[in-house]
């Protein structure tokens, strides 16, 4: 105990009137200055925060990579594969969700990826080679990949005539359907896309595909993101942990599982201030009673030879106004520093009932897939994403997500022509974290997985 009453002793005499408040407030200063330059260090990729640096936040640094290496593999694929047949016999392609012709498959997992014609752009390259390009043959063997051409005239996707897409696609899917749906769909198209209604038509139709396919779960897949190596298996994994985490919480369905999310909208939101007031105060509170404890542990000077000790820092007044000044700059680097930064979200699968985005990468258990469409037919227009979200709530459904994300949006140019503010809001679709992965620790802990694959988890 003599050397911490020492120690005492010794910040008896610093915080003592012998030392000037001056000092004390410039060594304040001074930390706070120096833990303010950590938090921008820390902080520059974390969206939610006020150190947010869109120029290195948005560096695609491992997703530069990956995509290089996609579309390597798709020119390869292209190269070897056989010309194809470029005529289209529609009569031969059955109607999603009767399951006429479509073969049964031994896969556990049917991925669906609808791709439509961007004007100056194509992603759908870089999204399938990154998909399957480092899957084991028995990995491959357990994905049935669905590849879906929603245009009335399917000749005008880049991509159409390629010899890749038959090559690696385990079905090609067209529009089957009557002359009169034809026609409208038609319409839409030259009305320019109306994506409200008619994206969500090609989101029902390529789920109902899938589901056809009878696969114990459905991933569904956007053409503008790219998977990391290793997508598989974490995926498999994923939902291993999902179905056993909704069992324990006594239910026994849950609606998906996102392997994408962008960390924008996981901010400070609005919809917690209380939370957000009733954590600061505590903290007030809490940095006061350390003042007052250490005041207590101190050993108190002889008000005789230090007169002024009644108006020091640790008198009543001044543990006050050092709770009431010195606490809330420290809640406002807290809160500047960003969300993701101070309370990052834990590795694994987790809830996320509110603020994900988007359905850039969505799993859905194969028998919630038929009311999941439903609910799309019954209301006809709207967004797929804003509309799954409103089915969930009304529903209180479960909503799981995968951290770190398997996934990343890597298109800059929006398919919802009709959205707001479309392309804008495609470049911040994004997860900062994704990038910072390193391809050979991903490479070495696939090959490992490869090597001891989990059975039973889907």
């Amino acid at each position: 105990m003599r050397p911490l009453a020492g120690l005492l002793s010794s910040c008896g005499a610093l915080i003592s009137p012998r030392w000037s408040l001056r000092y004390l407030l410039a060594a304040f200063v001074l930390c706070y200055l120096l833990l303010l330059q950590y938090c921008r260090s820390h902080s520059f990729r974390d969206p939610t925060s006020l150190f947010f640096d869109a120029g290195r936040g948005y560096e695609p640094r491992y997703s530069r990579f990956r995509a290089a290496e996609a579309a390597n593999f798709i020119r390869h694929i292209d190269a070897a594969a056989a010309p194809r047949n470029r005529s289209i016999d529609n009569a031969s392609l059955p109607l999603p969700g009767t399951g006429a012709g479509l073969p049964k498959t031994n896969a556990s997992l049917c991925v669906g990826i609808a791709s439509i014609a961007r004007e100056g752009v194509s992603y759908i390259e870089a999204t399938v080679g990154a998909l399957l390009m480092d899957l084991s043959p028995q990995e491959r063997q357990d994905v049935y990949l669905i590849l879906f051409i929603p245009h009335t005239d399917p000749s005008i996707h880049p991509s159409y005539a390629s010899n890749w897409l038959p090559a690696l696609a385990d079905k090609v899917l067209y529009y089957d359907v009557d002359k009169e749906k034809l026609d409208h769909l038609r319409k839409l198209e030259q009305d320019g896309g109306l994506f409200r209604e008619k994206g969500l038509f090609d989101y029902s139709y390529l789920l109902k595909a899938c589901a056809a396919v009878d696969t114990p779960h459905v991933l569904m897949v956007e053409d503008d993101v790219l998977a990391m190596d290793g997508w598989y298996h974490r995926t498999k994994q994923a939902l291993a942990d999902a179905g056993r985490q909704t069992r324990q919480l006594g239910a026994s369905k849950y609606l998906y599982l996102r392997l994408f999310y962008t960390q924008g909208l996981l901010g400070w939101n609005n919809e917690e201030w209380f939370a957000y007031l009733a954590g600061s105060l505590f903290f007030i509170a809490v940095f006061w009673v350390i003042l007052v404890a250490i005041r207590r542990c101190l050993p108190h000077p002889n008000h005789t030879s230090h007169p002024s000790h009644a108006n020091s820092l640790l008198s009543n007044k001044g543990i006050l106004l050092t709770s009431l000044t010195c606490g809330p700059l420290f809640i406002i680097l807290f809160f500047a520093s960003g969300r993701l930064t101070v309370l990052p979200i834990r590795s694994g699968v987790h809830q996320m009932p509110r603020f994900g985005c988007c359905t850039q990468a969505l799993v859905f258990p194969h028998d919630r897939v038929p009311d999941v469409v439903s609910w799309y037919e019954s209301k006809k227009i709207g967004f797929a994403d804003s509309l799954l979200e409103e089915y969930a709530n009304a529903n209180d459904e479960i909503r799981w997500a995968l951290t770190p994300s398997v996934f990343q949006h890597v298109g800059g140019r929006s398919s919802k022509q009709d959205g707001p503010g479309s392309d804008q809001v495609a470049k911040v679709i994004w997860n900062s974290a994704f990038e910072l992965n390193d391809p050979v620790a991903l490479q070495a802990e696939h090959e490992n997985a490869a090597s001891h694959p989990l059975s039973g988890s889907m």
